[in-house]
């Protein structure tokens, strides 16, 4: 069980079903030198990631140093135990489990790495103040050693293949940067062997172009043939062969590593860690390049030592090899938007990772030409034989070509589409009930040159990420909805766009935490009992287990088509809401974690029922899109405890008064659940207000909130009173009319005591809009130009006698709550008040989720924007019958009351 008090932190584990944060710098860790065998870029730097732990765990030695010795003791029986701490983690940053094999590469290395182990053994030891006797075990080590550097290397991967399961069976779970660091070691000593081949290649050459005795003998050393001997032209061949197979075995682990990055690329759309660099990438594609071109030069050199068909078969793989390289390196590097208007202008960029090594002598640089495809033609272009550059574009694109350009000091080959303008599009066919927002399409880049000096004809495409394309901004909450589900549970190498229909409840959550996350911009994610009211939510399910949803799986339908029982709104309409609000208005409050929010008011009713008078918590409204709402204590007439909603504040509410200020105006608050201070919990997120005349003379007109008990309605005047009526602040869409008969606006508007001008001094421009909200003659209106209020706000929602209406989406895109602190560095560790213990579930009770092994890179390792739409519910009947409080918001002497239809 969780004490709301002791969530806290800044951590990537943000509890159950949240996903780890990725790696956010280089790749890979330092090789040891090799002068014979040392590949290019072998030295990078080891990336920053956080942990679920308290401390920064940053490798698969900080795991096993933290478990009890005695788990670990029959893995060093070869290596002693006080010398394997004194490796530390750089242990792991070595490629002992890629040197499999006894040639010539793997003794080399074997002997490089054994010099590399004793130097930093003694370093260690020194470092340490270890006395000599450390210092001459590690001298008789490596005298033990000399002799069968490989029986080292044995040692050292059977070692870390012991601590590898002993960290899963404890841990459950791989450091992410470890994973990195294997992968970037596997091509790295790839590349070397690779390098290595080409040198007994080129030495065998020579070899037969000699025809010495002494040469055969090299060869016989170099190639280790059988005792019996194999002509010097078979072995050349078989040496060639493996060669190239060996290099269509690296070329796989670059074009592997390119499907991540493209995976990852799609991940960020929904607000996962991205390294957006492109170097590394380039790197490895150019060195293949480089090792091509060795290849091609030594099979040419062979000459007649080839069979016709050998050379042949040969040249045509190397020619194969290149095609894929080059096609492959060919990427989008900056995507046009997920959810795209018409007549809005957009940019996106492309990058050819081999540019400037094929067109960097170019006189002429080709054009890249970007043109709109559906679903359907973009399944044509990754058939095999697929159409070419001259697909047909279904929407009109305009400043649709750009040529590739060179950047020198950038080492980059791009084009970047800086005004692009999609003007139309032209719908296709859809599928049974999908709605234009589900129809997704893409932007296909393509562009075209010939290579080498045979001209050979070369073209390269590349698709965008699946977009959405929308004619009218209330079209946007469910592109984004079509947008995200694409994103989260789309799998690589598929058949464009396909993606399926129904998904483990877990990874569900996975993704609503990672985009509630990156859309708010808080490290303060969602916890386990927040994902058990959201299951409840999108089920209709009011199991109270956490664990009854585990297993679940949640279909498309249920997300963003199907009506939540008894709402207008589909589950992700709720939830973007929710976003929009906490983004716009509540980040600094929900980092404090102030906010429960992902609440039943069923459950808020069970948690205060025996609490004090005036405890209080805050929860997301589960009917309305886009409102918070205050929940608290009351005794009623009877000195029963009774549990009060005050009407949910909107965006549009929040930016009239903070959510804060709200709170520090109603007295009867006072304490946070469970027993924080509300002074103490909201300080540093109230508004200073000023006190006296200001710069001008004005004495300060201030805003505050108040809420009503149920009152018992006056009994109707058979005439209206000449005094100012109290005015409801409600949201109501402004193109209402506002109907109103004496007798009923005697019954909502008691008299008041302040008398009110005449309503012809109303300005004509001030007066449009109410007009035709009042009919009565005699009723007159204050000059509204003598309060201090924002009369661009719609009509008085409690005014309005109309049935309810269906929800309508709206993202009013300029509304900023300005007067809402964002003091972030000094939140997001303050200890907040919360669940009692033995309430909720704790977060470390939960095991953390397994990051990828090394077999699931292609599924990644591991893990958007985009306005959000929202508006409020329709105007309900005038005095409806209500459970919350009614609110308002008081200025001077005015009593402005919310709407009483909540």
């Amino acid at each position: 069980m969780l004490n709301w008090e002791e969530v806290g932190g800044g951590g990537a584990w943000t509890g159950w079903g949240s996903p780890w944060k990725g790696p956010d710098g280089a790749l890979g860790a330092p090789l040891v030198s090799a002068s014979s065998v040392h590949g290019p870029g072998a030295r990078t730097t080891v990336p920053r990631t956080e942990m679920p732990s308290k401390h920064q765990i940053m490798s698969l030695w900080g795991l096993v140093s933290q478990m009890p010795p005695e788990k670990l003791q029959r893995l060093y029986v070869d290596f002693p135990h006080h010398l394997r701490h004194l490796l530390g983690d750089w242990l792991e940053n070595q490629p002992w489990e890629f040197l499999v094999g006894s040639d010539v590469f793997c003794h080399n290395m074997a002997s490089t790495l054994l010099s590399a182990t004793v130097q930093h053994l003694q370093a260690s030891a020194r470092k340490q103040g270890e006395g000599s006797a450390i210092l001459q075990h590690i001298s008789t080590l490596e005298s033990i050693y000399q002799r069968d550097p490989l029986k080292l290397v044995a040692t050292f991967r059977q070692i870390l293949q012991g601590e590898k399961k002993a960290v899963m069976e404890q841990f459950r779970h791989l450091p992410m940067p470890f994973h990195w660091k294997q992968e970037e070691l596997k091509f790295n000593t790839a590349l070397q062997r690779l390098q290595h081949r080409v040198g007994e290649i080129r030495l065998l050459q020579e070899t037969l172009q000699q025809g010495t005795e002494a040469g055969q003998v090299s060869l016989h050393s170099l190639i280790q043939t059988p005792a019996n001997g194999t002509e010097q032209s078979e072995a050349l061949a078989s040496l060639l062969q493996d060669t190239v197979g060996e290099l269509e075995a690296v070329q796989a682990l670059v074009l592997k590593r390119i499907q991540i990055w493209k995976r990852q690329q799609q991940l960020a759309g929904n607000g996962a860690p991205f390294d957006e660099s492109m170097t590394l990438l380039q790197e490895r594609c150019e060195s293949l390049v480089d090792i091509y071109s060795q290849l091609q030069q030594e099979v040419g050199a062979a000459g007649g030592e080839l069979e016709p068909k050998t050379r042949a078969a040969l040249i045509s793989r190397l020619d194969e090899v290149l095609r894929i390289l080059v096609t492959s390196s060919f990427l989008v590097e900056k995507q046009p938007p997920q959810v795209l208007k018409t007549q809005t202008k957009f940019s996106a960029g492309v990058r050819f990772l081999l540019g400037l090594r094929f067109l960097g002598a170019s006189a002429k640089l080709p054009l890249v030409r970007a043109d709109m495809v559906t679903e359907k033609q973009a399944r044509e272009l990754s058939m095999p034989q697929g159409p070419g550059a001259g697909a047909e574009s279904t929407g009109e694109i305009t400043n649709n070509t750009v040529p590739l350009e060179i950047s020198v000091s950038g080492n980059c080959c791009s084009a970047l589409f800086k005004n692009l303008l999609l003007k139309k599009i032209k719908r296709c066919e859809r599928k049974g009930t999908e709605s234009v927002t589900e129809e997704k399409c893409a932007v296909l880049f393509s562009t075209s040159f010939t290579l080498g000096p045979n001209k050979l004809p070369i073209q390269l495409q590349a698709l965008s990420l699946p977009l959405v394309v929308i004619v009218h901004g209330n079209q946007d909450n469910n592109a984004k909805a079509t947008i995200l589900w694409d994103n989260a549970f789309s799998e690589m190498d598929r058949v464009p766009f396909v993606v399926a229909e129904r998904v483990p409840w877990e990874k569900m959550c996975e993704t609503l935490n990672l985009k509630f996350m990156a859309e708010v911009g808080t490290n303060q994610g969602l916890l386990p009992e927040h994902f058990l009211f959201l299951a409840q939510k999108i089920f209709n399910d009011n199991s109270l287990s956490i664990e009854a949803f585990q297993h679940r799986s949640v279909s498309w339908s249920q997300f963003n088509k199907e009506i939540l029982l008894g709402r207008g709104f589909t589950f992700w309409q709720w939830f973007d809401g929710v976003l929009d609000l906490t983004k716009r208005c509540l980040k600094s409050y929900w980092s404090d974690r102030l906010i429960i929010g992902f609440i039943s008011k069923q459950y808020v009713t069970s948690l205060l029922l025996n609490e004090p008078d005036g405890t209080f918590l805050l929860r997301f409204s589960d009917s309305e899109i886009g409102g918070i709402t205050i929940a608290h204590v009351i005794r009623g007439q009877d000195g029963s405890p009774q549990i009060e909603n005050i009407q949910p504040f909107s965006a549009k509410d929040l930016s009239i008064r903070s959510l804060g200020d709200r709170i520090r105006d109603l007295a009867q608050l006072k304490n946070l659940y469970p027993k924080k201070p509300k002074d103490e919990a909201f300080r540093s997120h109230y508004k200073h207000e000023q006190i006296g005349k200001d710069g001008r003379g004005y004495v300060p007109a201030i805003i505050k909130m108040t809420v009503e008990r149920d009152q018992t309605i006056p009994t109707p005047e058979p005439q209206m009173s000449t005094t100012v009526p109290t005015y409801d602040l409600g949201m109501a869409p402004d193109s209402m009319t506002m109907r109103i008969s004496p007798d009923m606006v005697s019954q909502v508007y008691p008299p008041h005591s302040h008398s009110i001008p005449s309503y012809q001094a109303l300005p004509l421009e001030e007066s449009v809009n109410v007009l035709r909200s009042f009919q009565e003659p005699h009723l007159q209106m204050p000059n509204l130009s003598e309060m201090n209020l924002p009369f661009d706000q719609p009509h008085p929602q409690g005014l309005l006698p109309c049935q309810p209406q269906e929800h309508a989406m709206s993202s009013p895109e300029s509304l900023l709550c300005t007067d809402v602190t964002m003091g972030e560095n000094s939140c997001l560790n303050q200890p907040v008040g919360g669940f009692t213990q033995g309430t909720w579930v704790g977060e470390d009770m939960f095991p953390p989720l397994l990051p990828p092994t090394e077999q699931d890179l292609t599924k990644l390792l591991l893990e958007g924007q985009g306005e959000s739409a929202g508006g409020s519910l329709g105007a309900q009947p005038l005095l409806q019958h209500s459970s919350y409080g009614q609110s308002g918001i008081s200025m001077s002497h005015l009593d402005l009351r919310a709407n009483p239809s909540w």
